[in-house]
């Protein structure tokens, strides 16, 4: 008589307990919107005092705080007790942002009778991981108000699949195993639904209708959108001895939730503490949201001169400071190694990525280098340099960016990952860990 073996494994519970919170994170930051949304009620919870940018600060040695110039981006600082024009400042700064697809104004689409929805690309995704998944809506909405230049602005997320990109059969597409061009404008359209009647046109009006009975309020007063199409796929456990973490968003909201949670555990007596997480990096930073403003500065300007202290005191400041740019980092590729550095290269699970390229595509400064690395020893946190395969430029970074106009030593770390633009991105389960402690200690 023939047996079969058949097991029923649980999932691996998502432990130790930094790697549950971070998937509460990831699964509740659906854009950048809730990311913000997220991150202010966890520094809240933490004690942090809330600021608005346009008004003066009041601040105290010891004080903790935080602020939202823009929906999408949000500043966090924390005061020394110490002597106030001894000050250097300790900053770290990430992204909010990933790329994905991005509803257009008037989306209904209709043909042959579906209702699809039009898109247009943000960033660099990988476009077929995008395909056959359960997707959703999720953004801010402007709706009419009584003040001109301030519409009322509502947080929305559908919160369950609505949307789909499906793949065309392998039997009308022979060649899909071969790789084949995906075209933006006509493949990445999402199914959204069926027309009522077959030849029936659909409704201009169609996708107002949905928002505002999601919304509940009238059609005419939405008068515009910001929607994102996002993976409602939660992360997950896996691996034979659940060592890896697989989820979307994980580039950058890993490096988000580090520095958050960082810089809440942290409190130097000694110094000013700071993060900065930026919104559209995946498209340059060249906007008042992005790393590329002057909002950082504007910001610093503002903390001295809550302090009593002048603009004298805060570049003498500024030059003995410190930047850590906090973005995911290339994980060797078990197909693919040959695209690597033969050397120079990090696994995941082997700690903190500390990202280095003369070329300046990340920052490089070798006694920069050399105190991060004494950072991490004192920390116990492991720690890999990478350097791009020499026939590679690589991505670019934030670091580059904010030091040329913010002028302190400077180095680029993230965790390591594979399926870096995917749709759902991979990463070893030990690493987020050592990239908190590591910025847990940079902040105390």
């Amino acid at each position: 008589m023939t047996t079969i073996a058949t097991s029923n494994p649980t999932p691996t519970p998502l432990q130790p307990h930094y790697l549950t919170d971070l998937h509460h994170y990831l699964t509740t930051s659906p854009t950048p919107y809730h990311a913000i949304t997220s991150a202010t009620a966890l520094l809240a919870a933490a004690g942090f005092e809330g600021l608005t940018f346009p008004t003066p600060f009041t601040l105290r040695p010891g004080g903790k705080y935080y602020l939202t110039p823009y929906d999408t981006m949000l500043f966090a600082f924390t005061v020394g007790t110490a002597d106030l024009a001894a000050q250097s400042f300790h900053i770290a700064a990430a992204h909010t942002d990933y790329p994905c697809l991005h509803i257009k104004p008037a989306p209904e689409l209709a043909a042959n009778g579906y209702l699809r929805l039009n898109t247009e690309v943000y960033g660099s995704p990988i476009l077929n991981t995008w395909l056959d998944r359960p997707l959703s809506l999720a953004g801010r909405v402007a709706l009419r108000s009584e003040k001109t230049y301030e519409p009322e602005l509502r947080l929305y997320d559908a919160g369950r699949p609505l949307l789909t990109v499906p793949n065309l059969a392998i039997h009308m597409n022979r060649k899909v195993n071969e790789g084949i061009e995906l075209k933006k404008q006509s493949d990445l359209l999402p199914l959204f639904g069926l027309k009522a009647k077959e030849g029936e046109e659909a409704d201009a009006q169609y996708f107002l209708e949905f928002l505002a009975k999601e919304l509940s309020c009238a059609k005419e007063d939405i008068l515009d959108f910001d929607l994102y199409v996002y993976n409602t796929e939660e992360g997950s456990r896996i691996g034979v001895n659940g060592e890896f973490f697989s989820a979307p968003r994980l580039d950058n909201q890993t490096s988000c939730y580090a520095l958050l949670r960082a810089i809440a555990d942290g409190g130097r007596e000694d110094g000013i503490n700071v993060i900065a997480l930026y919104d559209n990096e995946e498209v340059g930073s060249r906007t008042k949201q992005g790393a590329d403003s002057m909002l950082l500065m504007l910001l610093l300007e503002k903390i001295y001169a809550a302090l009593g202290m002048d603009k004298s005191a805060l570049n003498d400041a500024v030059l003995r400071s410190f930047l850590f740019s906090v973005d995911v980092a290339h994980a060797l590729h078990p197909a693919h190694p040959e695209k690597y550095d033969p050397v120079n290269r990090a696994l995941m699970n082997d700690g903190v990525v500390l990202k280095l390229s003369i070329n300046q595509r990340y920052t490089y400064d070798g006694e920069a280098v050399a105190a991060a690395q004494q950072l991490c020893e004192k920390a116990g946190v492991k720690f890999k340099k990478f350097v791009n395969h020499a026939d590679m430029a690589g991505g670019g970074t934030l670091g580059p960016i904010i030091s040329s106009w913010l002028p302190m030593k400077t180095v680029d770390i993230g965790v390591p990952i594979l399926a870096m633009h995917s749709a759902r991105e991979l990463m070893g389960v030990e690493d987020e860990e050592h990239l908190i402690r590591m910025m847990t200690a940079f902040f105390s």
